[in-house]
């Protein structure tokens, strides 16, 4: 198959799709190795930048997505509905970031993590598919496991949890305090 068509084929079915699929399913579609397929999809998405297009292609860990350009919004609103915004407290924010560096994890773990129950910021994290399910762990009443998604790594503007800043001993710390002075306030009341 020639670039182009290769190019044409990959486009149409991310298109399709209107979600990411892996680079190696691509590369058995296009009937191409990983390496090359890797080089066309970068050149589509320099094009895709060098020619103003609405469109980018957006890399997560080892998938590829189609996806609108930021700077497009103001023109979609104008035809869609506005999305719902994603409410995040401290709460549900703190939760997410113990399951995406400790992933995966299970609900005991992350309330052990931050002293107290943790069941409405997991809830509403798997409602804004920010976490999801990723099996149950091999041990007595085999709890859930949680991490995180696609969509998680859309949101946060990284392309793989590699990017995730690294956590010094300082802020392990303050983090520590904050959940304990939150426990010492449930205690209070």
């Amino acid at each position: 198959m020639d670039r182009t068509r290769a190019e044409a084929v990959i486009e149409a079915v991310l298109f399709t799709m209107g979600e990411s699929v892996e680079v190696s399913k691509l590369a058995d579609v296009i009937e191409e190795d990983v390496k090359t397929t890797h080089e066309i999809l970068e050149g589509m998405a320099e094009r895709y930048l060098q020619e103003d297009r609405g469109i980018s292609l957006t890399r997560l860990d080892n998938a590829v997505q189609l996806c609108t350009k930021a700077e497009m919004y103001e023109y979609l609103i104008k035809i869609a509905k506005a999305p719902r915004k994603m409410m995040l407290t401290d709460t549900v924010l703190e939760t997410l970031s113990i399951i995406a560096y400790k992933q995966p994890i299970t609900r005991i773990e992350v309330e052990r993590i931050r002293g107290v129950s943790c069941d409405h910021a997991i809830n509403k994290l798997l409602e804004y598919d920010l976490i999801t399910e990723l099996g149950r762990l091999d041990a007595p009443g085999r709890p859930l496991l949680f991490g995180t998604t696609e969509q998680f790594l859309r949101s946060f503007g990284v392309t793989s949890l590699e990017e995730l800043p690294e956590l010094n001993p300082v802020q392990m710390e303050e983090f520590k305090q904050q959940a304990e002075a939150e426990v010492q306030l449930q205690l209070d009341v």
